[in-house]
């Protein structure tokens, strides 16, 4: 009995490194994208008076975003909602590539693989909810919060200890940044 408690434990325990190899999946990604709502944000939707959608941002998500790019993986954003604050954010992060309205996301991965001449096992897909499905089970590296559903979490290759919104993208960008070993570099860029 004790031994199927422990089991049953490790099952769900989340993935990390060692899972289906995500350090040499991460270590070739010339591409990682982002879903918004749930990976960027917590998920939670707000909306003044006026009917506006507001959303919360992380900064430490966002300085891990120009880190990725600074070292040399594009980043994009695919989310199946359309919303000004998200357009903001991305001329704010300096994302060339977002993909709004997108509710099903395969057409915007293929866009832009194709656009940018990349085969999928070169990018990477972050997601929190079952929409994401098409593109976690297709990209090279696939990541996933903490949060979702067991339908992601079994299927992806690193499950962040962050929730999102509150740190999961910076801990993907770092882990990627680790894998291509540009970490240490971004770090000491800091300590000149």
């Amino acid at each position: 009995m004790g031994d199927a408690l422990e089991h049953t434990s490790l099952d769900n325990a989340p993935k990390r490194e060692d899972a289906d190899g995500a350090l040499e999946r991460a270590k070739v990604l010339k591409l990682m994208i982002f879903d918004v709502d749930g990976v960027m944000t917590d998920g939670t939707l707000y909306y003044s008076e006026r009917g506006e959608e507001l959303k919360a941002f992380n900064s430490r998500d966002g300085h891990g975003v120009k880190m990725l790019r600074q070292y040399g993986v594009e980043v994009a954003l695919i989310t199946a909602r359309n919303s000004r604050a998200v357009e903001l954010r991305a001329a704010n992060l300096g994302i060339a590539h977002l993909y709004q309205g997108a509710e099903d996301k395969r057409g915007a991965y293929a866009a832009l693989l194709a656009q940018l001449g990349l085969a999928a096992g070169q990018s990477g897909y972050m997601g929190d909810d079952l929409l994401d499905l098409p593109l976690i089970t297709r990209c090279g590296f696939a990541a996933t919060v903490p949060a979702a559903p067991e339908a992601l979490k079994s299927r992806a290759h690193y499950v962040a200890r962050a929730p999102g919104g509150q740190g999961a993208v910076r801990e993907v960008c770092e882990f990627i940044l680790r894998a291509q070993g540009a970490l240490d570099r971004a770090i000491g860029a800091h300590l000149q």
